[in-house]
């Protein structure tokens, strides 16, 4: 009896792994897009100031300078950045791709005289008129605005606190300001909440009394003013109204 030589044993084949190269090239790597993204960032936070400005003085995106106009500022410690980024919002400022609900954004909350500056000069009458009720408005600033062609917006600027004398005495000269406005600049120098140098209130009043747009009632309170150059102007009112008639 022959001696059966014995066959190899063939060793089972495993199972094979499934083939997830397909699937993988069908994931976006967020991973890489989120780097990606925050490099840019990183790069635009770091670039040379003038680059920046430029950038966003000449961009047609209301979203990136939307953005950029409500972008909570960094803190005053931290001095370069600080001074970076107000110098940044002039040129988001005074670019009219910006939305105009961020422009009046701008002037209703900044208190830096460049940024407002550029919005006193806004072709929007509601972008100047934030400027004109800002209570961080420079004198000289707000004094541009009791000027403007707009009666609202001189209106305004002439009940801004920060506006000067001079201007309150011009505004109480100008004939293009209504009665509403008069009233109140009329009350310089006599109203409790109101007060003022002596002398300068006397002039503001006597102005008002002598503008052809004061109201009836404002010139009877007039008539009876502490300043006898108030009450002279009221006479002189009525004796040339009595005389036109």
């Amino acid at each position: 009896m022959t001696e059966e030589t014995p066959q190899p044993v063939q060793p089972e084949q495993s199972a094979s792994a499934p083939d997830t190269s397909a699937s993988d090239a069908s994931v976006p790597d967020t991973s890489a897009q989120d780097t990606s993204a925050q490099d840019a960032h990183d790069a635009a936070e770091h670039e040379p100031l003038t680059v920046t400005y430029e950038r966003l003085r000449h961009s047609d995106d209301p979203a990136e300078l939307g953005e950029f106009a409500r972008r909570p500022l960094p803190d005053r410690g931290d001095a370069a950045a600080f001074s970076r980024a107000t110098a940044l919002l002039e040129a988001v400022a005074g670019n009219l791709h910006t939305d105009v609900a961020d422009r009046v954004f701008l002037a209703e909350t900044m208190p830096f005289p460049n940024v407002l500056v550029k919005l006193s000069v806004d072709p929007d009458p509601s972008v100047r008129e934030a400027v004109a009720r800002n209570k961080a408005d420079k004198n000289w600033l707000v004094g541009r605005l009791t000027k403007d062609d707009v009666d609202e917006i001189r209106d305004v600027a002439l009940r801004n606190p920060n506006t000067s004398w001079k201007m309150r005495m011009e505004g109480a000269e100008d004939t293009r300001n209504g009665a509403d406005i008069l009233d109140y600049l009329s009350r310089f120098g006599v109203d409790d909440d109101m007060s003022g140098p002596a002398v300068l209130t006397s002039m503001i009043r006597r102005a008002v009394a002598l503008n052809p747009n004061t109201g009836a009632d404002t010139l009877a309170r007039l008539a009876d003013d502490p300043s006898e150059e108030v009450r002279h102007a009221v006479e002189r009112r009525n004796a040339n109204n009595d005389n036109g008639r």
